[in-house]
Parts: structure tokens; sequence; C-alpha cells
């Protein structure tokens, strides 16, 4: 199988086209990527879109990131639920 190389010219970044589909098979989408707030927005894009679709797997993911790493993984966060109305105006009690 041939190498696949990111090409860098200074802070600018391009994929080639096989690494776009490589990537999109996973989910992730770094096509037109050109700087790395780019690959962040695509990946954070992608970690809301499990988060809200397989949090069990995307904290699979993290508690595996974390053990590479050698850290230990972030406390996991949860929606809380209030009473207040979601049109934005303010509950007055």
């Amino acid at each position: 199988m041939e190498a696949h190389t990111m090409l860098r010219a200074g802070k600018a970044l391009r994929f080639t086209p096989d690494e776009v589909d490589e990537y999109r098979s996973l989910g992730l989408d770094f096509e037109g990527a050109r700087t790395q707030d780019d690959i962040e927005q695509a990946l954070a894009a992608w970690a809301g879109a499990l988060a809200d679709e397989r949090p069990d797997l995307l904290d699979k993911i993290v508690t595996e990131m974390a053990k590479a790493k050698g850290v230990k993984p972030p406390a996991r966060l949860t929606t809380v639920v209030s009473g207040a109305p979601s049109d934005g105006s303010q509950q007055q009690s």
C-alpha cells in the first residue's frame, strides 16, 4: 500500500485526496482544511456529532487516548435539565 503524506508549506497544510477519503470513512471531513484551525474545527464537529449519537463510543475513545498519553481521563460531563424556559427568557421564582 502506498504511503499517504499530508503536504505542508509553512503553516498551511493540505491533505491528499486519498487521505481525505480515508478520514471521511471515519466520519471526519478534512476536505478544504488548510490550517490547524480548520482541522480543529472539523475534529470539534466530529466529536460533537459523536457525543450526540454515540456518547459511549466517545467515552471509550477519550479513555484510550488518555491511557496512550499516560494521563487521567477527564471527568465525564453530563447535561442537567433545569426548569428554566427554553425560549431564553428568565424564569422568576
